[in-house]
C-alpha cells in the first residue's frame, strides 16, 4: 500500500468514525470537495465545469514552464541574433496563448454561470 493510499484510508476511516452513517462517496466529497472547489451536486454540468477548471489550470502550468524556457533561451543566447529571435518568438507565442486561455476561461465562466442558474 502506497503512502497516498494509506493517507486516503486514514482520512476515510477518520471521517467515517466521526459520522458512522455517512456513505463513502459523501465522505470523499467532504474531504476533497472543499479543497478542490468541487460541486456537491454531482450533476453533469458541475462535472464538466470541474474538468474545464482542471484543464485550464494545467494550461497555466504549461504557460509558466514555456515562459521560463523562453527566458532561459534569451539569457543563454550570448548575443546570437538567431537564438534571441527564437526566444522572443517563444515568449510572444506564450503571451498570445495566455490571452486565448484567459478568454476561454472568461467565456466558460460566463456560459456555466448562465447554465447553472
Amino acid at each position: 500500500m502506497s503512502l497516498s493510499e494509506r493517507a486516503l484510508s486514514f482520512f476515510i476511516k477518520t471521517a467515517s468514525a466521526a459520522d458512522p452513517n455517512a456513505k463513502l462517496d459523501q465522505i470523499g466529497r467532504k474531504i476533497y470537495g472543499s479543497g478542490a472547489n468541487l460541486e456537491e451536486k454531482g450533476d453533469l454540468l458541475a462535472t464538466i465545469g470541474n474538468l474545464i477548471a482542471v484543464a485550464l489550470g494545467l494550461v497555466g502550468v504549461v504557460f509558466l514552464v514555456l515562459m521560463v524556457y523562453g527566458g532561459a533561451l534569451w539569457m543563454t543566447a550570448r548575443g546570437d541574433e538567431k537564438m534571441v529571435t527564437r526566444a522572443k518568438d517563444t515568449i510572444t507565442r506564450n503571451v498570445i496563448g495566455l490571452i486565448i486561455v484567459l478568454a476561454s476561461y472568461a467565456i466558460t465562466a460566463f456560459v456555466f454561470s448562465r447554465l447553472l442558474r
